[in-house]
């Protein structure tokens, strides 16, 4: 599998965000901050892997890029990252009341945080220049074969 410089960017990018977020949020409900800081660490390598894995999957469908490509790129990968947070707090914490708590604070946070990555990686190009150059040559094609 080919490793790819933009998926590898989004990744550390979300993962940066989503860490802060479980750690505030594990911090938050179990009313212990080292609760919180270790669950968020323990999903920095989980969900590095899997998002990385996402990233790839979604990458070989032909969904047209849009609104609700995004969306439902959001709900799937929130799905997998839910699961994989109750799992580990319910780990960390010892009570599996503190990981369903967490991660169901985890579905509203993530998915609005989630969805405003994706829009604003969506505008940026970084890692897309072989992507570019093949819509380019393919717009240049179908305005030849329009004049002709």
């Amino acid at each position: 599998m080919k490793i790819s410089k933009r998926h590898l960017a989004k990744t550390v990018t979300w993962r940066f965000i989503g860490t802060l977020d479980t750690m505030l949020l594990g911090w938050l409900i179990s009313g212990n901050p080292m609760a919180g800081v270790k669950i968020g660490f323990a999903e920095v390598i989980t969900k590095m892997v899997l998002y990385y894995l996402h990233e790839r999957v979604w990458f070989r469908f032909n969904f047209p890029d849009s609104r609700p490509r995004h969306l439902i790129k959001t709900l799937s990968w929130r799905a997998i990252g839910t699961l994989d947070t109750m799992v580990l707090a319910w780990i960390i914490t010892g009570n599996p009341m503190t990981g369903l708590q967490i991660g169901g604070a985890e579905v509203i946070t993530k998915m609005i945080l989630y969805y405003l990555h994706e829009r604003g990686w969506y505008r940026i190009n970084y890692g897309l220049d072989q992507r570019n150059k093949i819509r380019k040559l393919q717009h240049q094609r179908e305005a030849h074969a329009e004049k002709h």
